[in-house]
């Protein structure tokens, strides 16, 4: 008799293990992926990827740069060369970079503009200031009387067309009339490619001082050390970059300037 039950009631056990699943079963339909990086926590949204950070080239350039930086005393290495004298020559051709500035990248022309034109005569190159007097006749018009030195009126004249300030002067005995140019964007431009040919200049006496003051330290090797000798021409570099980087910003602003 209790067969017979268990055979009536088979069918509807076997219907409700259908949904029943043992730990094991579960456990195993699971794959746990192992970490990709040693010591991580696994999290539903980084559980299968690991960041790396990488600095960039120009990243490590940069720190490259700033762990490099010497500063070398000059009483220290004064018997191979005097870094003070070094530093000043630098600074004499910035300062002249901003002299040449001032006179030869004017955008409004006046008197003073045209003091410190370079006027070359037989006797040798003088300021046209010192040839002429200079004077404003109208807000349109500039006059050089060179009745002083008539005979430097042709070679004065010549020193005004060539120069950047877009210039046409006329000559009426020994008065030098100087119509004052408009300013149009054509000369602004010009003006921009004469400062850059200033800078170039520059940097080019910047590159013979450093040339100079190198071959001073190269022969004052005997009697010092390798590392020495290094970190004296490391420091010469080092001066003409900080030179070289007033100069490139000195070119921004003016071309700034100009543009407008």
């Amino acid at each position: 008799m209790a067969l017979n039950h268990l055979v009536l009631l088979r069918p509807l056990l076997c219907h409700s293990l259908r949904h029943v699943r043992s730990p094991l079963m579960v456990a195993s339909l699971v794959r746990v992926r192992p970490p990709l990086c040693p010591n991580t926590t696994l999290y539903p949204s980084a559980a299968t990827s690991c960041t790396r950070s990488y600095a960039t080239k120009k990243a490590k350039a940069k720190a490259k740069g700033q762990s490099a930086k010497v500063n070398i005393s000059s009483s220290l290495v004064e018997d191979i060369i005097s870094l003070d004298e070094v530093k000043e020559e630098m600074a004499v051709v910035l300062e002249a970079l901003k002299d040449d500035f001032t006179r030869s990248l004017s955008i409004r022309t006046s008197p003073g503009a045209l003091d410190h034109i370079m006027v070359t005569t037989q006797d040798g190159k003088f300021p046209l200031k010192q040839l002429g007097q200079i004077s404003m006749k109208s807000p349109q018009l500039i006059m050089v009387n060179m009745s002083s030195f008539p005979e430097a009126t042709a070679a004065a004249t010549r020193a005004l067309k060539e120069s950047s300030m877009n210039l046409n002067p006329e000559v009426d005995g020994t008065i030098i009339k100087v119509p004052v140019p408009k300013v149009t964007r054509e000369h602004r431009e010009n003006l921009t490619k004469v400062a850059k040919q200033l800078c170039n200049k520059a940097k080019e006496s910047l590159r013979r001082v450093r040339s100079n003051a190198i071959t001073q330290v190269k022969k004052a090797k005997e009697g010092h050390s390798e590392d020495t000798i290094r970190l004296v021409e490391k420091q010469i570099q080092q001066m003409v970059d900080d030179i070289t980087a007033d100069i490139d910003r000195h070119l921004a602003a003016k071309t700034k300037e100009l543009l407008g």
